[in-house]
This record gives structure tokens, C-alpha cells and sequence, in this order.
């Protein structure tokens, strides 16, 4: 078996760092078998090495080896170029025409970008995977064929399987090995010796003097996040090689070519509601006249024990915690009780006028707080018929479609229905 090293010195991988090694290791490890390989990682990371390296290091390395971007092929003609197509199968086909898993009979198939296959090809593709069969386009004769396939992406697969964009069982298909090659970010001892190696490549290209990174420089491109990986890091050596006349790139001259640096970038928010996210301005609102709600409720009650005992240290001893809650100056709050207190300890009481409750009788009340509730129940009947109104009117304009009206509202969808069921709409 082929070690690590001279693999990588074979195909021109730079890097020592541990993921990187243990991927090229797997590499080499699966080469000599048949079985399906995923690579994955990043865009920009390097990930059609790994199948090279596959190729190379199988029995099939006397056969052809296809690379193809599934990504770059149109949805309309992509089996046409994958299985082939017969003559007159579709406008244009004036000829019978071979696909690339026919002509690589014996060798390998590169599908690079495998997450942008269209889910008819990925059927056509499950059929291969599972017992080496294919149909030309327009035919309806099965062909056979010896293909190993190595496949790549930069998707997460699990999320685009839930979105329904994947099939499953084709991605476990193509996983029987799965490669994960790390982020340049994450092998941070190799980005500047990457730097070098570039560097050197392209004085050699276009005739000229290296250049050279000063400290600060080299801080810079360490501590600098990379999301082009390796490809991005490349064009930034060409770009400073081809455009810059001093051959000693300064922190000042390396910032100009490094998008992004020293900018207030803006927060990536999760775009998952909770139930609790009240992200529209009108739910906010809601959550205000509720909450203020509540607290005159609590002051009702705390002003309606107070006078039934018309003992002040008693009231607040045993409502000390809705006391506190209501109160956003405790201490404010306390001076109050504790002067109260002391005039009652004096033989001072205060006046407090106490007035008792009257049971419940058919006749109206005559007390002069009556109208308290009449208020909390017209303010509770304004509210609520205002936010009826505003949903009627949204379901009416879009005919009933909730998540139109949701929209408009700047509430959740799921808020929305959890309305409409309680004003039984």
C-alpha cells in the first residue's frame, strides 16, 4: 500500500494536518475495492483529488476516468449525457449517441456536485448503483455496465434529503465510504505554506520575483477566515503576484485583496420561528397590552386585599413577590411599605378608607369601583375585535389562504391558525 506521504506528493496535495492526512488515508485504503465513495467538504477544499487518488490506486486505473459536473449540465439533457440516447428520442437527437456510464465501462465516473442531480436522474442513477443497469433516453433495452462511482458535494445531504430534493436511498447508495475533507480555516498550519507554494508557482508563470509575506502580513492571512478555502487562497496569491510591484506584501497591501476584512458583518439570525419569537412589530405590541394587562389585574388584587385587612405589613409580607414584579424600583416600593408601617407601630394610621364586598345578588352593584370591570371587559372587547377584524380582513383578501395572511399580519403561520381557532373563524 502506497503511503500517505507519497500519495500526496504523487498528486500535489500540500498539508500536513491530521484531517487532511486521515482523508487521504481512507483514500487509499478504499482504492483497491468497488465499493461507492462520498466525498464531501466545502466548496473550494480540493475534493476532486480524492477520487484521482481512488482511480489511480485500483484495479480500474487502466480504464477511463470521467469527471463530470452535474451542476454544469442543464436538468433537460442531463441523461442524455449520463446514460445516452437513441435517435430521435427528443428534438435534435439526429444520431444515436453513447453517455458517459457506457463509455466508461470498466473505469471510473466522477460526479462531481451529485446534489444538483435532478430526482429522475437520481432514479436512473439508484439503478445503476443497484445492479449495474441503465436505459438509454428513447430506449427500452437495459444495458449493463462495470462503473465505479465516486460522487462529491458541497450540501449538507441531510438537510436537502429533508427538503426532498435527495432521495435516502440513493444517498446511502453513494456513502458506503464517506471522505470529509476539513475547511482551510481548520488547518491553519498549512494556509501559509499553501501561500508559498502558490506564490512560487506563479513567479514561475509569468516570469518575475516571488513574493514574500512580512510578519504582520502573515498574521493576517492566519487569522483570516477563508470561505473560498484553498481556491480562494490561490487567486489572492495570483492577484498579488501579477498586481503588486513591491515583492514584500505588508498587513496594509494583503487587507486590500481579503474581502470582508475589518467590516461590522451583519448577524446570521436563525430563520426558524418559535412561539415565542415575537420578530413583527404587531405581535410585540400584543405582548405589551397583555403583559400590561396582567400587571393592572395583579394591582386590582393587591389593592382589593388591602382592603379587606387594612393590615399593610401583612398585605406585603404575603404578596412580597407580586409586589416586586409589578414594581420596577423595589426599593422605591419598600420606602413606601416602611413608612406605612411605622406610622401604624406610632398609633399614626393613615386614613384608608375600607370599603366591604357586597355578595353577589341579582340587583346591580353601588359600589364605586364597579366600573373596573366594566373597563377591563371593554378593554378586553376593543382589543379582541380590532385583532378579529385585521385576520378577517387577511383571509378574506387572499381567499383563505393562511400563509398569505400570516404574511400580511407579520405574524407565524402557526400563530395564525392558533387564532383563528380560538375565534372559531
Amino acid at each position: 500500500m502506497e503511503s500517505i506521504q507519497a500519495t500526496k506528493q504523487r498528486f500535489g496535495i500540500i498539508g500536513n494536518d491530521p484531517k487532511l492526512n486521515r482523508a487521504v488515508e481512507k483514500a487509499i485504503q478504499v482504492a483497491p475495492t468497488d465499493i461507492s465513495v462520498l466525498v464531501t467538504g466545502e466548496s473550494g477544499v480540493g475534493k476532486e483529488s480524492i477520487p484521482k487518488i481512488i482511480h489511480s490506486l485500483s484495479h480500474r486505473k487502466h480504464g477511463k476516468y470521467i469527471a463530470v459536473n452535474c451542476g454544469a449540465i442543464p436538468e433537460g439533457t442531463i441523461d442524455s449525457e449520463l446514460f445516452g440516447h437513441e435517435k430521435g428520442s427528443f428534438t435534435g437527437a439526429t444520431a444515436t449517441r453513447s453517455g458517459y456510464f457506457e463509455v466508461a465501462d470498466g473505469g471510473t465516473i466522477f460526479l462531481d456536485e451529485v446534489g444538483e442531480l435532478p430526482l429522475p436522474t437520481q432514479v436512473r442513477l439508484l439503478r445503476v448503483l443497484e445492479n449495474g443497469e441503465f436505459l438509454k433516453v428513447g430506449s427500452s433495452a437495459a444495458q449493463k455496465t462495470d462503473v465505479r462511482i465516486v460522487a462529491a458535494t458541497n450540501v449538507k445531504m441531510v438537510d436537502a434529503i429533508e427538503k426532498g430534493k435527495f432521495r435516502e436511498d440513493l444517498y446511502y447508495r453513494l456513502s458506503t465510504v464517506e471522505i470529509n475533507l476539513p475547511p482551510l480555516r481548520e488547518r491553519q498550519e498549512d494556509i501559509h505554506l499553501l501561500f508559498r507554494k502558490f506564490a512560487a508557482d506563479f513567479a514561475q508563470k509569468y516570469k518575475m520575483p516571488t513574493i514574500r509575506l512580512t510578519e504582520q502580513a502573515t498574521d493576517l492571512l492566519l487569522k483570516y477566515r477563508w470561505s473560498g478555502n484553498i481556491r480562494q487562497l490561490r487567486n489572492v496569491a495570483e492577484q498579488i503576484s501579477v498586481l503588486e510591484q513591491n515583492r514584500e506584501i505588508s498587513y496594509e497591501t494583503l487587507k486590500h485583496y481579503l474581502p470582508d476584512m475589518g467590516s461590522n458583518l451583519p448577524a446570521i439570525v436563525n430563520a426558524k420561528k418559535t412561539e415565542s419569537d415575537f420578530s413583527s412589530e404587531r405581535e410585540i405590541l400584543y405582548k405589551v397590552l397583555f403583559d400590561m394587562k396582567r400587571d393592572v389585574n395583579d394591582l386590582k388584587k393587591l389593592t382589593l386585599e388591602l382592603m379587606k385587612t387594612g393590615n399593610s405589613a401583612k398585605v406585603k409580607e404575603e404578596n412580597s413577590s407580586l409586589i416586586n414584579k409589578i414594581y420596577s424600583k423595589e426599593n422605591e416600593v419598600e420606602e413606601e411599605l416602611a413608612s406605612i408601617i411605622e406610622e401604624e407601630n406610632n398609633g399614626t394610621q393613615t386614613d384608608v378608607e375600607v370599603f366591604s364586598i357586597p355578595e353577589h345578588t341579582s340587583e346591580p352593584r353601588k359600589d364605586k369601583y364597579e366600573y373596573a370591570e366594566e373597563i377591563e371587559e371593554e378593554e378586553n372587547l376593543s382589543l379582541h375585535q380590532k385583532e378579529l377584524e385585521l385576520i378577517k380582513k387577511s383571509l378574506e383578501k387572499y381567499n383563505g389562504k393562511r400563509k398569505d395572511a400570516a404574511d400580511e399580519l407579520g405574524i407565524s403561520e402557526r400563530t395564525l391558525y392558533r387564532k383563528i381557532k380560538q375565534y372559531d373563524l
